[in-house]
């Protein structure tokens, strides 16, 4: 493998000798103008960076003698010792579930006493980091552990959910992986142990969280109903696509993930719509577990109460289309959402500095629909390369927001750094810009059953009032990606 490669597409470490200084997270979302910057900052590039890193990691691998090793949830790869604190510190949370049991009173919508779970949450996460990660903190923070403390327990805490609102949803998710990130960040990590990441903490943490909104009826924060892909999380339908995609060399960083085809053993993306395979499926694969709670929770048919999903499940291009699609989607619904993204924190370690990499120009749609700060005057910064940075329901020429490659690189907006997407890497050839928010294979390959549902994927979603972009972003007009 070119180690030059490697860490041209992995998160970047923190040494121990850099001269660093850790700060409490704070919100710096407020307005249109703010959206704009994140776009462009060093925090929505690393973002982006991790997640492709932890979603190749998910492809299943081929090893030299031709033997296919599969990415599946009941056999985990080995894990280090920061991978099995990691778990223990899930379970000392869920734990808590028995000191805060649900109220039995009169509510309208989620249950108060999750209140009373959080609460404790704050009180323990601070003893619980400092028991599980001591070796992380002893190494990085030798003269201010307590602010590393701070930083990672703001990431943490805000990944369970909203104490306040009581809901829980991307944003929250997102929290999540930015506190793994966090960890890679600090050298906690083992070069080369990202599944491990994903099905050893990732998969544990949904599974505590679906405890938490089942016990305690959490509202799903900034749901588009059946406009949105789903009401709480978004990253197992990444890393569950990724597990039935074709197999990839995991030595060779130089060729981008596959954009098509699947497993030759995956079960069909229409499968989703059938409760048995479902069930057959839910333990081994993140996506198949997604969608299992979706039954869990959810009555009546299932290209009723989850279209877009439905409208997915028929695409013929295999998982790795569908892998693709979801990244494209999570940097349109959820990186570039204004609701979702206002509420992230920005410490020292994914911090609120332009990257280097982006140039100042004019602002995406969905920024321009935001509240605007009368007081500014400053320039917006959004990445580079406008014919990959329009929003997707945008019209030609009108702004741009990022979209994620369907290879394992940077944010396609960006130029590409050495060794990433540059010389001596093959270049995944781009569309001009995110196609428009429709979702072709509902038409054409996938109908729904029956003519008087009015599938929201029936007609163009522009032309519905206050709906601005939930379906899949890799649509009809995007054939040719």
């Amino acid at each position: 493998m070119d180690n030059e490669t490697r860490r041209n597409t992995t998160l970047k470490r923190l040494r121990a000798d850099d001269d660093h200084t850790y700060a409490n997270p704070a919100k710096r979302i407020n307005d249109g103008d703010d959206l704009n910057f994140f776009l462009a900052s060093t925090a929505y590039r690393d973002l982006s960076l991790w997640l492709l890193q932890l979603n190749r990691s998910m492809f299943p691998t081929k090893d030299t003698n031709g033997q296919t090793h599969l990415s599946d949830l009941t056999k985990a790869p080995p894990l280090s010792n920061c991978v099995q604190h990691l778990r223990a510190l899930l379970d000392a949370f869920a734990t808590l579930l028995e000191r805060a049991p649900p109220s039995t009173g009169p509510r309208r919508f989620g249950n108060v006493a999750f209140r009373d779970w959080y609460r404790l949450a704050e009180e323990e996460a601070g003893s619980l980091l400092q028991t599980h990660l001591a070796a992380t903190l002893q190494f990085h923070a030798k003269q201010d552990p307590a602010a590393l403390i701070d930083e990672l327990k703001s990431y943490l805490l805000g990944s369970f959910g909203s104490a306040q609102r009581l809901d829980y949803g991307t944003g929250h998710e997102l929290s999540f992986l930015a506190f793994l990130g966090c960890l890679w960040k600090l050298g906690a990590f083992e070069d080369g142990e990202e599944r491990a990441i994903v099905v050893g903490v990732v998969q544990p943490y949904l599974e505590l969280v679906r405890k938490l909104i089942m016990t305690y009826t959490l509202e799903p924060a900034g749901s588009h109903g059946v406009w949105g892909l789903d009401d709480h999380c978004f990253v197992p339908y990444i890393f569950g696509s990724a597990q039935l995609g074709p197999p990839i060399d995991p030595q060779d960083y130089t060729i981008p993930v596959p954009t098509e085809g699947s497993l030759s053993s995956a079960p069909a993306p229409s499968s989703v719509a059938k409760k048995d395979i479902v069930g057959d499926y839910k333990d081994s694969n993140m996506y198949f577990s997604a969608i299992q709670f979706i039954y869990d929770v959810k009555k009546g048919p299932f290209w009723e109460h989850s279209p877009i999903l439905y409208d997915i499940s028929g695409i013929k291009d295999g998982w790795a289309k569908i892998n693709k699609g979801m990244l494209k989607m999570y940097a349109a619904e959820v990186l570039g959402k204004f609701p979702v993204v206002q509420h992230f924190p920005f410490g020292s370690l994914f911090s609120w500095e332009q990257d280097s990499l982006a140039v100042m120009q004019g602002g995406s749609v969905h920024a321009q629909q935001q509240p605007m700060a009368a007081a500014k005057s400053k320039d917006v910064p959004v990445p580079a390369g406008g014919v990959s940075t329009a929003a997707p329901w945008a019209k030609a020429g009108s702004g741009g927001m990022p979209q994620m490659q369907a290879s394992t690189g940077v944010p396609s907006a960006r130029a590409p750094r050495a060794g990433y997407g540059g010389a001596g890497r093959p270049q995944v050839p781009q569309a001009g810009g995110m196609a428009p928010t429709t979702v072709p294979w509902a038409s054409t390959q996938r109908p729904p059953p029956t003519p008087a549902t009015a599938a929201p994927w029936a007609s163009d979603p522009r032309s519905q009032p206050g709906i601005t972009s939930t379906a899949a972003p890799w649509a009809k007009r995007d054939q040719s990606t």
